[in-house]
C-alpha cells in the first residue's frame, strides 16, 4: 500500500499586478483574460482537478474577488439562460463545491515564495501543488493527461517534492530557476540543486522549472525564516534549494505543450493554438490566418 499522503490542496498565487497586460488589466485580474473563451485561471483548475486535487486556495490581492466570482453561482445568469432555453452545462468548470474554493491574501508583494507562505495555515501538514496560472500547460490528445496530473502519477511512485521542468536554449536560462540534474529515468529526472536566474556561464542545465509544484509542508518553515534572494524578493526556488538532499527530489519533464502567458505573444500564441485545435473553428481560424499572413 502507498504511503505517500494523497495531494489534495493547491496554491494558485494570483495576487500579480499584471503590469505587462495594461491597460487591460486595469480592472480586469490577468489570471481572467480569457484564451478563447476560457479564463487563464479556469485552465489552471481544471488542470487540478483532473490531477484529482479537491481545495484550491487563491493567494490574492485587492481588486482580484472576480477570479471567486468566476467560481461562484451567478443566480441572474443562470436565470436569464435558463428562461431563454440556453444550455447552461458551459458552466459546470465553473461550479465549485462549497468549501473547496479559499482565499488567502498577499498583502504586500514579496514575491513567489511569500506568496506560497501566506497559504500556511490552509495547506497545514500536507503535501501541496502549486499552479502558477501565467503559464499554460496543455496535453497532447493521446498523452498521459495534464501537467500535474502527469505529477500526481510520478509523486505516487516516488514521494517527496517534485517540479515540473522543460528543456531552452542555453542563451535563454537567465530568465528561469534552473536545477542541477542528477540521474534520469525516463521522464524523471533527480534534481540536485536549484539556482534562480543564473548567469549563462554559471547554469547547471538547461532544464528550467515551468510553473507547476508538488511541495512537501516543511517548505513552509523553509520559507518562514527566507531571506530576499534574486530581484529582492523571496524567492521560492532558494527554499526548495534547500530541502534538496533532506528529502526525494525530481523534476518531471512535461509531455505536453506549454504557453508563457505572462508574456503577450505567448498570450497570441496560445489563442492561436487553442483556436487551431477546436473543431467549432479551427478550419475558420487556419483560413484567417493563412489570408493575414499572405496580405502582410
Amino acid at each position: 500500500m502507498n504511503a505517500h499522503k494523497p495531494i489534495r490542496k493547491a496554491v494558485f498565487p494570483v495576487a500579480g499586478l499584471g503590469t505587462r497586460f495594461l491597460p487591460a488589466t486595469k480592472a480586469i485580474p490577468k489570471e481572467m483574460l480569457a484564451i478563447v473563451d476560457r479564463p487563464l485561471i479556469q485552465y489552471a483548475v481544471d488542470e487540478a482537478r483532473e490531477a484529482g486535487i479537491e481545495q484550491m486556495i487563491f493567494v490574492t490581492g485587492r481588486g482580484k474577488t472576480a477570479i471567486v466570482e468566476h467560481f461562484d453561482i451567478a443566480y441572474e445568469l443562470e436565470s436569464t439562460m435558463s428562461e431563454r432555453g440556453k444550455d447552461l452545462s458551459i458552466l459546470d468548470s465553473t461550479r465549485a463545491t462549497p468549501g473547496d474554493i479559499i482565499t488567502v491574501r498577499q498583502q504586500v508583494p514579496l514575491g513567489l515564495g511569500h506568496a506560497i507562505w501566506c497559504a500556511r495555515a490552509i495547506v497545514g501538514e500536507e503535501p501541496f501543488a502549486i499552479f502558477l496560472p501565467d503559464e499554460l500547460m496543455i496535453a497532447h490528445k493521446q498523452g498521459r493527461g495534464g501537467c500535474m496530473k502527469q505529477m500526481v502519477d510520478a509523486y505516487e511512485k516516488v514521494g517527496g517534492n517534485l517540479i515540473s521542468v522543460l528543456e531552452v536554449p542555453e542563451e535563454t536560462v537567465s530568465s528561469y530557476g534552473v536545477i542541477a540534474p542528477g540521474k534520469v529515468d525516463g521522464d524523471l529526472t533527480e534534481v540536485t540543486g536549484l539556482v534562480e536566474k543564473p548567469p549563462v556561464a554559471e547554469a547547471p542545465s538547461n532544464k528550467i522549472i515551468s510553473g507547476r509544484y508538488i511541495l512537501q509542508p516543511e517548505v513552509m518553515r523553509v520559507l518562514e525564516d527566507q531571506e530576499k534572494g534574486a530581484g529582492g524578493e523571496i524567492q521560492l526556488t532558494d527554499a526548495m534549494a534547500k530541502m534538496i538532499g533532506n528529502q526525494p527530489f525530481h523534476a518531471v519533464t512535461f509531455d505536453g505543450a506549454r504557453y508563457d502567458c505572462g508574456s503577450k505573444t505567448g498570450f497570441v500564441e496560445a489563442t492561436l493554438a487553442l483556436a487551431l485545435e477546436r473543431e467549432d473553428m479551427g478550419a475558420q481560424v487556419r483560413a484567417i490566418a493563412q489570408r493575414l499572413l499572405a496580405e502582410a
